[in-house]
């Protein structure tokens, strides 16, 4: 059986294929069209994620006609659906289509391929056919719905409200709250409980006083929002309440979701705020005793959800899906990188073995050299997992300028991840299970607070990544490797990637990020470069 999956449409497309059983494929769209995410940006004229579709078929190895299902979801249009619908049937004869909610879609990417037999299934996004949040309770291979919350009593909107009142994106630079939270104090979380209150055990119920629907730029806040901040109505926010501002709106928003979700032993979560890696360590200190985010929790991963629910829902499959890995995107052949190489009229070395190139790296990292790591397939969702990062040493003192002045771009207050082998992570971290795909927040060990105050975000919170030699054996060995002549098996790893564009794809790509970079050297396989 083979089943297509699309979603994310309208904010951040994307396909997966399930093969007989077996997640086969799922890639965005924007990291293969290269149009970043800019909202509209990820379709062509079709209205559907082209590239992604064709790189799943390609690597499932299966032809539109071979396709039973396509399961696409909602919202996908922004007109009339009916001609969205002929050009699938058309493109796939043989499958029958199957229409998924947004929420449900969410709730089935994040319960279906965890662990638990039985858990509460939690949703929170800005919108998604008007609901703005969904509580599930799941068994089996069933998901029965408990409770739903409907636009505008929007979180994710309140959050958005605030990156744009900060002077960001919003829809596409949240992330930057959360790190900037993690300087903040709670001198706000007060209020930003009072605009969202829960009373009587409800689910919160926006108080619109605190915004203006006649103010179009700042958030839409009003001029009692402003007064609560000791601000003239409509003023910038200072930088000196910057950081407390977004230390409000997270810890207000951790607090609320955290009630949201209610009791139990097992939660699965998903959906634009599971991407909130502070909000994730929230829920895994809560009275759960276990908690499964979906890693690609945003609407791109609403792709894996149509495929995981059109197989249990639609076709009745006993059989759950594990997430083994998050490398279910292209991977490039030897000759296809030297090709790239060669017409570029680039000088490499090629390197014969696995054990040859790791000691080259290792050597460049000894050296303080920022070093790019290119290997395998490319990781689903918005985070690098060791085939497409760019890779320091802790030790080194200048690690945190050069990723993120010179080499990122970006502000000091985005602290770059620390990987570790999963074994050894407890002598350094104190880390929850989602620390396998960077979707949480740890923290540092007192004995070891010295040795990573570069990654450090206000006092011991950092960004862990756990890596098993099952989930990635290659830079597993790395970071082995790396502790031999220090006695530290961890290194500082960003996303291979610039200047806000997606995570890199192919070696063309990979190319023009190191050449317009202060990256030192590059691995490309078994192809090495240095500058």
């Amino acid at each position: 059986m083979i089943i297509l999956g699309i979603g994310g449409i309208l904010g951040d497309a994307a396909s997966a294929i399930l093969r007989d059983g077996c997640l086969a494929a799922a890639v965005e769209e924007s990291k293969l069209s290269r149009h970043g995410l800019t909202p509209g940006a990820h379709t062509g004229p079709t209205g559907l994620p082209e590239q992604s579709i064709a790189a799943c078929l390609s690597l499932a190895g299966v032809t539109p006609e071979q396709v039973d299902a396509v399961a696409i979801v909602r919202p996908f249009a922004t007109g009339p659906e009916a001609s969205l619908h002929l050009q699938l049937r058309a493109r796939f004869p043989n499958s029958r289509i199957v229409v998924v909610e947004h929420h449900t879609a969410h709730a089935a990417s994040a319960y279906y391929p965890s662990p638990f037999e039985e858990a509460t299934v939690l949703t929170l996004d800005r919108a998604g056919d008007f609901r703005c949040g969904t509580r599930w309770h799941a068994e089996g291979t069933q998901l029965s719905l408990d409770r739903e919350l409907y636009y505008p009593d929007s979180l994710g909107d309140l959050y958005g409200r605030v990156t744009e009142l900060l002077g960001f994106h919003a829809n596409l630079e949240e992330h930057k709250v959360q790190w900037l939270s993690a300087a903040g104090d709670d001198r706000f979380r007060d209020l930003f409980l009072e605009i969202m209150p829960m009373r009587d055990g409800d689910w919160p119920r926006l108080d619109r006083s605190f915004f203006d629907a006649e103010r179009l730029t700042g958030g839409g806040f009003s001029a009692r929002f402003y007064e609560r901040l000791g601000l003239e109505d409509g003023a910038a926010v200072p930088e000196s309440l910057r950081a407390s501002l977004a230390a409000g709106v997270q810890r207000a928003t951790e607090q609320t979701v955290v009630r949201m979700a209610g009791s139990g032993r097992n939660l699965c979560f998903a959906g634009g705020l599971g991407l909130n890696a502070l909000l994730v360590s929230a829920l895994e200190r809560s009275p759960f005793e276990n908690v499964f985010v979906q890693p690609a929790a945003g609407d791109a991963g609403t792709a894996i959800g149509a495929v995981l629910h059109t197989w249990h829902a639609v076709y009745n499959q006993p059989q759950r899906i594990r997430l083994d890995n998050l490398y279910l995107g292209p991977s490039y052949a030897a000759e296809q990188i030297k090709r790239v190489l060669e017409n570029c009229k680039l000088r490499f070395r090629y390197i014969l073995t696995t054990e040859e190139t790791i000691e080259t790296a290792i050597a460049q990292l000894a050296e303080n050299r920022i070093v790019a790591w290119m290997h395998g397939r490319m990781e689903f969702g918005p985070r690098a997992l060791g085939n497409r990062s760019i890779l320091a040493s802790p030790l080194d003192p200048y690690a945190a300028e050069n990723l993120n002045a010179f080499i990122k771009h970006r502000e000091p207050f985005r602290k770059f991840a620390a990987s570790v082998p999963a074994e050894l992570a407890a002598e350094y971290f104190e880390c929850g299970p989602n620390a396998r795909f960077l979707a949480t927040a740890g923290r540092v060990r007192p004995a070891h607070r010295g040795r990573f105050a570069s990654a450090v975000l206000n006092g011991d919170l950092v960004r862990v990544h756990t890596v098993s030699e099952e989930d990635n054996p290659l830079y597993w060995k790395l970071l082995h490797a790396a502790g031999k002549p220090t006695g530290l098996p961890v290194l500082y790893n960003t996303s291979f990637n610039l200047f806000s564009e997606p995570l890199v794809c192919t070696p063309r790509d990979a190319v023009r990020s190191f050449y317009s970079s202060g990256i030192d050297a590059m691995f490309v396989g078994n192809f090495f470069l240095q500058k």
